[in-house]
């Protein structure tokens, strides 16, 4: 599934906003694969180093995500990526919100919330009961973000990432719930 937002509904100041071109969101193919490294190698290596599990799916996200029942969803801008989330099975009806970046110059402009709403929509069709996250207290736009989105933080757990020390979770409700 394809969805287009106008620029014009990403809130943002006049100093930051875009051109009036659209963004298109949608599912991940096989050809995004290098978009989808780069986009998060650049976050990733910018705040801490990369580390062996960021090496395993951004090496191979098909076997590591895609394969395994995951989704990637990528923001595309005049036909360049410049933002994508990732959702990683853990168990059934559980997705962790893995990779999400936003490419450096559109950061700040509304991209970053567009690509994980959409995320958030597509678990719900998927029938997502909890998205869960790691994130890093050094990313505190992030974390705002996430919160403005509903998810909760949770106490500390084992990670396969050193730099993880936030831990959250957002609870979706059924779409009976949702409505009303």
């Amino acid at each position: 599934m394809t969805l287009t937002f106008a620029l014009a509904d990403i809130p943002s100041d006049e100093s930051a906003s875009l051109s009036m071109e659209s963004i298109e969101l949608r599912a991940y193919q096989p050809e995004d694969a290098k978009a989808f490294r780069e986009l998060n190698e650049a976050w990733i290596k910018k705040y801490f180093g990369l580390e062996e599990h960021d090496r395993e799916i951004l090496g191979d996200p098909d076997s590591w995500v895609i394969r395994p029942g995951g989704h990637i969803f990528l923001a595309f801008l005049e036909g360049q990526a410049i933002g994508c989330c990732a959702l990683i099975p853990m168990e059934p009806g559980v997705f962790e919100v893995a990779k999400m970046a936003v490419d450096e110059q559109y950061r700040g402009r509304g991209v970053g919330r567009k690509v994980l709403a959409y995320t958030i929509e597509r678990a719900r069709e998927l029938g997502a009961s909890v998205l869960y996250l790691e994130t890093n207290r050094k990313l505190a736009n992030a974390i705002h973000l996430y919160e403005s989105l509903g998810f909760q933080h949770l106490p500390p757990k084992e990670s396969p990432y050193v730099r993880a020390n936030v831990f959250m979770e957002l609870r979706l409700g059924t779409t009976a719930d949702l409505r009303g």
